[in-house]
């Protein structure tokens, strides 16, 4: 019960999708075929949200609910973060799915994103297994 909360959240946020059109497949492929502006402007306006929302907690050093301070990591550049981003957009164009709309997909009876969940969810797990042998 104490992380309904959250459950709470991702249904709202799951809805949103779903009425917005952002988990839309003809929506992701209008995109990468540079056809239609509507998932730029969402990403973009998601972007500056999170460069907002990132400034007003370092300038007013605002907590977490529990009370704990936000610690924001300086990041570094890896080469890996262009391969891993190359990756990520050609398995996105691909599947006309990213791992945030997944859950949204399938919940919207688009049954067949669930292979691109099981491969997202190995994906991971091969990262995980590998990650030590590779450059960062």
């Amino acid at each position: 019960m104490k992380n309904i909360k959250y459950l709470i959240v991702g249904l709202v946020f799951g809805i949103i999708f779903i009425k917005a059109e952002v988990i839309s497949w003809f929506r992701i492929q209008e995109m990468f075929r540079l056809q239609s502006f509507f998932m730029y402007g969402v990403i973009g306006s998601a972007v500056m949200v999170g460069m907002l929302s990132v400034f007003l907690i370092k300038k007013f050093d605002i907590k977490t609910l529990d009370g704990e301070k936000v610690v924001i990591q300086p990041k570094t550049f890896s080469q890996g973060q262009i391969y891993g981003g190359l990756l990520f957009g050609f398995g996105w164009a691909i599947t006309g799915a990213c791992p945030g709309p997944l859950f949204a997909q399938i919940g919207s009876g688009f049954t067949v994103v669930a292979i691109t969940l099981i491969s997202a969810i190995l994906g991971t797990w091969v990262y995980g297994y590998i990650k030590d042998k590779l450059p960062h």
